[in-house]
């Protein structure tokens, strides 16, 4: 089984407006995206979901393809949907538009546990957080995981809290949340059906929504570290990590 993968972007970014085109190692932030979705097996197509035409010329510049969406949405996931609304039932990949590093085998790895586990509505993944620094940042996404790797919650705040200092060396506690989700396209439609709840306003967590709603998600486990664009300042980190990839690959 393949999947469709489809990123959500848009222009008014709050934190730092004009995101999507934002040049990372000489392309469009955007366009790094596309050529990491590119790579991995599983998706059968890959399409861009924009409102701004902007967008639009840089994606196609780049030979990908583009569905100009509404420009109201109050999310990515209502702005996947759209984007998928005329396409056969399956599987749909909303890979985040500010992740130019989204490791193409993560991909494949996520479609598989769809297609061969029916019992989860999604599935997303996560990597360890290096440290206090990176866990008390609001726009690192923190995941909480319950047994077989069951999202609990996911927050901004850096969960969970740990009262002991000395039981953080009983292993790794804390979980970065990767731009990725995973979902059955009859999910997804119930998913974008219901209203934004409280905690996704309070926390600006998409993922939040699914979680009131009693939804399953599988947080698949990767020591493949995401690095995403989320400000202005991440840039020349994710470009030094650019560099040294393309430098080993020469």
């Amino acid at each position: 089984m393949t999947a469709v993968g489809v990123l959500p972007a848009r222009w008014g970014s709050t934190r730092f407006p004009g995101k999507s085109l934002a040049p990372v190692a000489g392309k469009p932030l955007i366009v790094r995206v596309l050529e990491r979705a590119r790579m991995a097996r599983r998706l059968r197509e890959i399409l861009v979901a924009t409102d701004d035409e902007r967008i639009r010329q840089a994606v196609e510049r780049a030979g990908g393809r583009v569905v100009m969406t509404r420009p109201d949405h109050p999310s990515g996931t209502d702005r996947v949907a759209e984007a998928v609304s005329g396409m056969p039932d399956g599987i749909v990949a909303n890979i985040q538009g500010d992740e130019p590093l989204i490791d193409p085998e993560l991909i494949d790895r996520l479609v598989d546990v769809m297609a061969s586990e029916p019992g989860w509505d999604m599935a997303t993944a996560a990597s360890p957080i290096a440290g206090e620094a990176e866990a008390a940042m609001p726009s690192v996404c923190k995941v909480v995981m319950g047994a077989g790797d069951r999202a609990v919650y996911f927050s901004r705040h850096p969960i969970p809290f740990v009262r002991d200092a000395a039981f953080r060396a009983a292993g790794t506690l804390r979980w970065r949340h990767i731009g990725i989700y995973l979902y059955r396209r009859e999910f997804l439609d119930r998913l974008v059906a219901e209203p934004p709840c409280l905690l996704e306003k309070a926390e600006c967590l998409e993922q939040l929504r699914a979680l009131h709603m009693g939804a399953r998600i599988k947080v698949l486990r990767t020591r493949e570290a995401g690095s995403g664009v989320d400000e202005p300042g991440d840039i020349g980190r994710v470009e030094a990590i650019i560099r040294r990839q393309e430098g080993g690959a020469a």
